[in-house]
């Protein structure tokens, strides 16, 4: 029995979900089966139904999970200033350092979309528009309360969002630049495509 404030172990969804994930980006959703799966988490393919109801669900739980905490990461990072410059950062470190941190959803996010199968696609690029209103949200309020300067709002808010998920292509924990150290320029990038200058 665990004992108070003892780690619990991560279940075996999770271990299946994680293994998925890593064969999603090494061998691609197509190529890779139930039975890779299995493989990797030493369970015959079968006894994964046990656990997991297809490859198929378990993609698409995979990118709603990376868009749950992409959307909660936003949430707390806007929130307890009215700053729209500041918002702006805090919300862009956010988004940096999630990818930085989960580069495998990153990826299989970005290149496994074409995978999913209705009505999985369909809620996934709900949440997407909805994170990315996000973003436009703050740009908007910069603009309107005069601190921003952009030509197009929207371009302004793809190019944010693009620093995130090039972040993930790139980046590594044995890197020459720590995780904050790539965050908190990034968050300076976000500012200038706005137009701001701190």
């Amino acid at each position: 029995m665990n004992g108070v404030g003892a780690v619990r172990p991560a279940s075996r969804v999770d271990e299946i979900r994680a293994a998925a994930m890593d064969l999603f980006t090494r061998q691609g959703y197509q190529a890779t089966t139930m039975a890779d799966i299995g493989a990797a988490v030493g369970m015959r393919a079968p006894s994964l139904y046990k656990h997991v109801a297809s490859k198929q669900h378990l993609l698409a739980q995979i990118m709603l999970r990376t868009m749950e905490d992409l959307r909660s990461a936003h949430q707390v990072a806007v929130t307890g200033t009215d700053d729209p410059a500041e918002r702006l950062r805090r919300a862009a470190e956010a988004h940096v350092r999630y990818h930085a941190r989960h580069r495998l959803e990153a990826f299989v996010g970005n290149r496994e979309i074409r995978s999913l199968e209705e009505p999985s696609l369909s809620q996934v690029l709900a949440r997407r528009a909805e994170y990315t209103q996000g973003f436009r949200t703050l740009v908007d309020a910069g603009v309107e309360a005069g601190v921003f300067q952009v030509q197009s709002r929207r371009l302004s808010t793809y190019a944010i969002l693009d620093l995130g998920m090039g972040v993930a292509t790139w980046y590594r924990e044995d890197g020459s630049l720590t995780e904050d150290q790539v965050v908190w320029q990034y968050g300076d990038f976000a500012l200038r495509l706005v137009g701001v200058h701190r």
